[in-house]
């Protein structure tokens, strides 16, 4: 038989801005505004590394994915909203700005998802934080590449007779996303990106895990 000591596992204090943001009460975004859970209910979100608890977080239910889903609807079926009025270069501007706000705030997004997943700090910086960003940089460039095809016509029933057909592409609506625990900022991107330079509205359900920095992305693209 061989005895081990207990496994000592050293606190690390987090930095000020990250004590600041788990602190704060976590809400869910919606339709622009973080509010409260419509239940009222929060859970409590834990340090793997040491179990201990390091935020409470609103604990959405059936109730909050209606909301969410009709206040997304609302904007992509109203013409004059600012989201379907935006040019593709305007739009791409936009999610350009979120890839950069993204490494403006690459040590707290790294020491968030390192306390939130239990991943090395160092690997967060390199990969999943930059990465995020770069994937945001990416698909900026592709909203104004998206383009329809022009396709010739042979009619034999209508000799002489001119067409003009053609395919367009279009967002598809409301769309939901769901983002697993093993890598949450980084998924998040490769979700949220796409959907946006496409010009759809995006539910973003994180995993209960590790919901912080996803909770953190929605306060960059609001400031976006």
């Amino acid at each position: 038989m061989v005895a081990t000591a207990p496994l000592d596992i050293p606190v690390i204090e987090p930095s000020s801005c990250v004590q600041e943001f788990l602190q704060s009460p976590r809400q869910i975004f919606i339709n622009g505004k973080w509010q409260d859970a419509a239940s009222g209910k929060t859970f409590p979100v834990y340090n793997p590394a040491s179990g201990q608890e390091i935020a409470q977080v609103a604990e959405g239910d059936s109730e909050d994915i209606a909301r969410a889903v009709s206040a997304a609807r609302k904007v992509f079926d109203d013409p004059n909203h600012i989201w379907n009025t935006m040019t593709p270069s305007d739009r791409g501007k936009l999610i350009w700005r979120i890839g950069d706000l993204i490494m403006e705030n690459l040590d707290e997004l790294a020491e968030l998802e390192s306390l939130d997943n239990g991943k090395p700090m160092g690997v967060a910086k390199v990969a999943d934080v930059p990465l995020s960003a770069d994937l945001f940089h990416y698909m900026a460039g592709w909203t104004t590449k998206l383009e329809g095809n022009t396709i010739p016509i042979s009619v034999p029933y209508a000799p002489g007779a001119k067409f003009h057909a053609f395919t367009m592409r279009e967002p598809v609506g409301v769309v939901g996303q769901i983002i697993p625990w093993n890598f949450p900022l980084l998924m998040a991107a490769w979700k949220l990106g796409p959907a946006l330079a496409t010009g759809n509205c995006v539910i973003l359900k994180p995993a209960e895990q590790t919901p912080l920095t996803a909770l953190r992305l929605g306060e960059i693209i609001q400031e976006a």
